[in-house]
């Protein structure tokens, strides 16, 4: 018999290690959380398809992506697609002239929410890369008896970081209480989504 709290743990740190980098999908959740809006259903919605992404790694299904580029470049096309709209939406709202605050955003419904959630999961080659490619390779090295808390571990460490950033985010509240902050968040999303579309185009060009 097999102890399985070590298989749980690489699990959890190799899921924290790659998660943690701030990416399209993390900005979102953060943005969503100093807004209150949808946070609960946003932060299910991540673990989940981590956790489904994950399982389907260790299945096989990442050797399969790996023998189809097609897949692969279709993706990175809509990605970089995605990405450009939503980065010059951010700028739009940057240069917007009514005051912002955390209780006058913009609201949008939850099917919008876990709509742009999907796109920024589904969307971003890097998570076939990472979730379903390193982590499904590393998970498939467990004994077979051990791949299911392998899978646990890492899906305890992806719900746990979108919880601790969608409701951490309200601790920010007292400086995003000031327009000029959401400006500056704007900023920084509109560029870091721009960044991202564009390395993507680059991988296609090279």
């Amino acid at each position: 018999m097999h102890n399985g709290l070590p298989t749980f743990f690489t699990g959890f740190a190799m899921s924290a290690a790659l998660i943690m980098a701030i990416g399209a999908q993390n900005l979102f959740v953060l943005r969503q959380g100093l807004k209150r809006e949808h946070v609960g259903p946003i932060v299910l919605f991540c673990g989940c398809a981590d956790a489904i992404l994950i399982a389907a790694g260790v299945g096989g299904v990442g050797a399969l992506l790996g023998a189809m580029p097609q897949l692969t470049l279709t993706l990175t096309i809509g990605g970089a697609a995605f990405l450009t709209w939503y980065g010059v939406k951010a700028f739009q709202r940057m240069m917007a002239p009514e005051a912002i605050s955390v209780t006058a955003q913009g609201r949008i419904t939850l099917g919008s929410a876990l709509g742009a959630t999907a796109a920024f999961t589904f969307l971003n080659p890097h998570v076939y890369l990472d979730t379903v490619l390193l982590m499904g390779a590393a998970g498939s090295a467990q004994p077979t008896e051990l791949r299911p808390v392998f899978v646990a571990g890492a899906a305890t460490a992806s719900i746990s970081w979108f919880a601790a950033l969608g409701y951490g985010a309200r601790i920010l509240t007292p400086i995003f209480s000031r327009p000029v902050a959401w400006k500056v968040l704007d900023a920084i999303v509109g560029v870091a989504m721009l960044a991202l579309a564009a390395s993507l185009i680059g991988r296609i060009i090279l």
